[in-house]
C-alpha cells in the first residue's frame, strides 16, 4: 500500500566540452581578468570577466586539487558545470581566438553551494506529514516549507538543525507540496528539493449497517471521507473474517454465517496510507435453524415437538401443517411445543428461530403420521348361523382393515382393503366379540378400536322322527341346542304348505291332505335371526344338481358362488378348500358369499345339493384360483422432469399387474414385464395430482378393480430425482 516514505531527488546537469587548441603562428589574445566567481547551484560556478578584444571564445577552468574541469563559453558570464557540491575551486579564464589562446588569468577562488537534501516524506496521521532527510555535507541547518499543492492557503516554514521535521494541524486527505534546502556556516543556502505528499484520510463516520437475514448479507454505508481513494469494510467474528472493498460509500458483505455476532468497521485509504480503524458496529445475524427436532405422540391426539436451543435465538415458532392443508403454529421462548392431532393425518413440522435480525433459514422438515382412525359405525347387514357380514364407513388413514371375532379362545379373522368383511365358519347361536382394526403401512395397526357383540343366528334343529298321530296329522320331534328359541315346522307338498310352532321340542301339523308327499323341516328363530331349515323328513329322491356354477371375485377376501336351481334340491353347501384351510357356506339360495379367502391361492370348489329329507348330491367339483393379492408399498419416484416410476411390493406367486394413473390431464397406463414390480411412465405432465392404482391381472386378462387407490402430487419444482410427495389414500370404488 502506498503510504511509506518516498524520496525526492534534485538533479543538476552538467556538460564537459573538450577542445583541441589549434596552434597558430599569430599572436594570442590578451589575458582576461576575472571580476568575480560565485556558485548558485551545487554543481556549477558562474564566472564574470571583462571582454578581451579579438577573443572569439573563452576557456573556463576549475581545479579542486584532484580534478580539472574545463568549459568553453562564448561570452561572459560563463558557467562551469559538473562540479562537486560544497567544494572550493580555483577558477581561471583563457581567451581564445583564431590566432591561439592566452595564458590563464589570475586565479579566483569560489566554492559551490550545498547539495539539496534528499527528502523522505510520509503521513503518519490524517493531520500531519513527516519530512526526513540524510545529513548534507557542510550543512549546519535546514529550511523546510509546506503548502497546499493547489496554491491555496498559507505556507508553513520551519528551520531546524535536525534531519527530520513533522508538520501538524494539516487537512486530512489533502495533497501538499514540500520544499527544503540546507545552508552552510555563512548562511548561504544550497540547492532545494521539492516533493508532493498527501495526508492520509480520516476514518469514515456515520456508519449504517443493514442486514438481509434471508440472504445472510449485510449492506454497510458511511459518509464519504475527504481524500479517500477507496474503502475497506471488515466483518470480524470469533471464527471468520469477511471484507469487501469499494471506491464508493457503500459496500455489501455476503456469506455471513447464521447465529454469529460480527464487529463491523470501515477503513479509508489513499496513496498516503489507511485511516485508523473506526469504532466497530456490532451486528447479530439471524439464528441458525434449530436442530435435533423430535416428534412424539403421547398420549394419542397430542403431538409434542422438541428441538435444541440455538445461539442468538430469542424465541421459536414451530409450524405444523396437516396433509389436508390446515396449518397451526406455536410461538415460544422454550424448546418445546404441544399440538392437538387427529387420527389418520400426516403432519409436516418445521421449526424456526427468531431474533431482532429476523427469521432463521429453513431447516429440515419432519413428518409424522398418526395412527389410522377406527371405524365407528360397524353394522352387521347379515347374520346367519355360521356367517356374519358387517360393513362400515371408510376411515381416514386406513389402508387395510383387520376384523376379528372372538369367542373365548377361538378367533375368526379376515383382512381386507374394503370396508366390509364376511366372517364365516362361525358357531351358531354364539355371542362373538367383533372388533375392526384399521392399519396403515407407516404407523401399523390402531389397537385402540372399540368392539361390539354380535350373536349368530340359532342352530338348525335336528328332526329326530316324524310320527303320525291321527289321520291327516303328524307329530314332529326335534332336538335343539338353542337358548330361548321358537321353532316353526313346515310341511310342504304338492298340495300345499302347513306349519306348526312351539318353544319345546315337538309340535303337531294337522289337516294334511291324504296321499301327499311332504317335505318336513324345522326352523329355529331368536332375536339374532332365523336358522337354516332342518333336514326334511321323509326321504326323497336325490335332488337334481344345478346345471351351471359360477365363481366371482367380489373383494380380495370374498367370492360369490352362484348356481342354477336344481329340481328337488332345497339346501346347498358350498365348500372352498385349499392348503390354507376351508371356507364353507350353507344356504337354501342359489348363491353364497364366502369370506376369509386367501388371495393368490388355488381352491377346490365343491357344491352339494341336499333334498328336503336330507339326501345329498355332490354336484360339482372344479378348480378355482383366487385373485392375486393387491400389492402393498405403492410409491412413486421421479426419474426425470417428465418421468415417473411406479413401484410396489409384489404379492406371492407369479402375477401380472396393470398400473393406471388418473389425472386432470389424462390417463396413463403401463404394464411391467412379467416378474417385475415396477413400471415406468416416461411422459407425464408435472404439476398435477394423480390417483394411482396397481391391480393384478387375472389369467383371463381381466383387470381387477378392488385394490386401493393412492393419491400423489407430482410437482414441477425441486430435484428431478427422488420420491414423489404422497398426498393420501382412496379406497377402491
Amino acid at each position: 500500500m502506498a503510504g511509506g516514505p518516498k524520496k525526492c531527488l534534485s538533479f543538476i546537469g552538467f556538460s564537459l566540452i573538450c577542445f583541441k587548441m589549434v596552434a597558430s603562428a599569430n599572436t594570442a589574445p590578451e589575458i582576461p581578468t576575472i571580476d568575480q566567481a560565485y556558485s548558485k547551484i551545487s554543481t556549477s560556478i558562474t564566472v564574470e570577466w571583462a571582454t578581451v578584444p579579438g577573443a572569439t571564445s573563452y576557456l573556463l577552468t576549475a581545479e579542486d586539487g584532484d580534478t580539472v574541469i574545463e568549459t568553453m563559453v562564448a561570452n561572459s558570464p560563463g558557467t562551469v558545470t559538473g562540479l562537486k557540491a560544497a567544494t572550493l575551486y580555483q577558477i581561471t579564464v583563457r581567451s581564445v581566438s583564431a590566432t591561439g589562446r592566452s595564458p590563464a588569468s589570475l586565479p579566483k577562488q569560489a566554492k559551490t553551494v550545498l547539495a539539496a537534501p534528499i527528502l523522505e516524506v510520509s503521513s503518519p496521521s490524517p493531520d500531519s506529514i513527516l519530512v526526513q532527510w540524510e545529513a548534507v555535507y557542510m550543512a549546519i541547518g535546514f529550511s523546510v516549507s509546506i503548502m497546499r499543492a493547489n496554491g491555496l492557503g498559507r505556507i508553513w516554514k520551519e528551520n531546524t538543525t535536525n534531519t527530520s521535521l513533522t508538520f501538524t494541524r494539516l487537512d486530512a486527505g489533502t495533497l501538499y507540496t514540500i520544499k527544503a534546502y540546507a545552508w552552510n556556516a555563512n548562511g548561504t543556502p544550497g540547492d532545494d528539493s521539492t516533493c508532493n505528499q498527501r495526508t492520509s484520510p480520516r476514518a469514515p463516520a456515520s456508519i449504517q449497517v443493514s442486514l438481509d437475514g434471508g440472504a445472510l448479507k449485510a449492506s454497510v454505508s458511511w459518509a464519504p471521507t475527504e481524500g479517500a481513494f477507496n474503502y475497506t469494510v471488515m466483518a470480524l467474528s470469533d471464527s471468520s473474517e469477511l471484507s469487501c472493498s469499494t471506491t464508493r460509500s457503500a459496500c455489501t458483505i455476503s456469506s455471513l454465517q447464521c447465529g454469529t455476532e460480527y464487529l463491523i468497521s470501515v477503513l479509508a485509504s489513499n496513496d498516503a496510507g489507511s485511516s485508523k480503524s473506526t469504532s466497530s458496529e456490532a451486528l447479530k445475524t439471524v439464528a441458525c435453524a434449530p436442530g435435533r427436532v423430535t416428534v412424539q405422540e403421547d398420549p394419542p391426539g397430542h403431538l409434542s415437538v422438541v428441538w435444541s436451543n440455538v445461539d442468538l435465538g430469542d424465541y421459536y415458532v414451530a409450524f405444523v401443517k396437516s396433509d389436508d392443508g390446515l396449518e397451526v403454529h406455536c410461538n415460544t421462548s422454550l424448546t418445546q411445543c404441544n399440538f392437538l392431532s387427529e387420527c389418520g393425518f400426516t403432519y409436516f413440522i418445521s421449526v424456526f428461530a427468531y431474533n431482532k435480525a429476523g427469521q432463521s433459514p429453513l431447516g429440515d422438515v419432519f413428518n409424522y403420521t398418526t395412527a389410522p382412525c377406527c371405524p365407528s359405525d360397524i353394522n352387521p347387514v347379515l347374520v346367519s348361523s355360521d356367517r356374519v357380514e358387517i360393513v362400515w364407513s371408510p376411515v381416514r388413514g386406513a389402508e387395510l382393515y383387520e376384523t376379528k371375532a372372538v369367542d373365548g379362545f377361538k378367533v375368526v379373522e379376515c383382512n381386507d382393503t374394503a370396508p366390509a368383511c364376511t366372517l364365516s365358519a362361525l358357531e351358531c347361536d354364539t355371542k362373538y366379540n367383533v372388533t375392526v382394526y384399521s392399519f396403515s403401512e407407516v404407523r401399523g395397526s390402531n389397537m385402540s378400536c372399540t368392539s361390539r357383540f354380535v350373536t349368530t343366528a340359532p342352530c338348525s334343529p335336528e328332526i329326530k322322527n316324524v310320527s303320525k298321530d291321527a289321520f291327516s296329522m303328524i307329530r314332529v320331534h326335534w332336538q335343539s341346542t338353542n337358548d330361548d328359541a321358537t321353532y316353526t315346522v313346515t310341511a310342504q307338498g304338492e298340495k300345499g304348505l302347513y306349519r306348526c310352532s312351539s318353544t319345546g321340542e315337538s309340535c303337531v301339523v294337522g289337516s294334511l291332505p291324504c296321499g301327499s308327499v311332504f317335505s318336513v323341516t324345522a326352523v329355529a328363530e331368536t332375536q339374532a335371526g332365523r336358522s337354516l331349515p332342518s333336514f326334511s323328513v321323509p326321504l326323497e329322491t336325490v335332488p337334481c344338481c344345478p346345471a351351471g356354477l359360477t365363481v366371482t371375485q367380489v373383494t380380495q377376501s370374498v367370492i360369490n358362488v352362484s348356481w342354477t336351481v336344481g329340481t328337488g334340491a332345497q339346501t346347498y353347501v358350498t365348500v372352498l378348500e385349499s392348503h390354507t384351510g376351508q371356507s364353507k357356506c350353507l344356504t337354501h339360495q342359489n348363491q353364497c358369499l364366502l369370506g376369509c379367502i386367501t388371495c393368490g391361492v388355488n381352491y377346490t370348489v365343491a357344491l352339494k345339493a341336499i333334498s328336503a329329507t336330507g339326501l345329498t348330491a355332490d354336484c360339482t367339483y372344479q378348480s378355482y384360483s383366487s385373485s392375486a393379492c393387491c400389492p402393498l408399498g405403492v410409491k412413486l419416484y421421479r426419474l426425470s422432469p417428465n418421468g415417473i416410476r411406479i413401484y410396489w411390493q409384489a404379492s406371492r406367486g407369479s402375477t401380472n399387474y396393470s398400473t393406471d394413473l388418473y389425472g386432470s390431464k389424462g390417463i396413463f397406463t403401463c404394464a411391467p414385464r412379467a416378474g417385475l414390480s415396477f413400471c415406468d411412465v416416461t411422459e407425464i405432465p408435472c404439476g398435477d395430482v394423480y390417483t394411482v392404482m396397481v391391480s393384478p391381472v387375472a389369467e383371463t386378462g381381466l383387470k381387477l378393480t378392488f385394490c386401493p387407490k393412492k393419491i400423489y402430487s407430482v410437482t414441477c419444482s425441486g430435484s428431478t430425482l427422488g420420491m414423489v410427495i404422497y398426498r393420501g389414500k382412496r379406497n377402491a370404488e
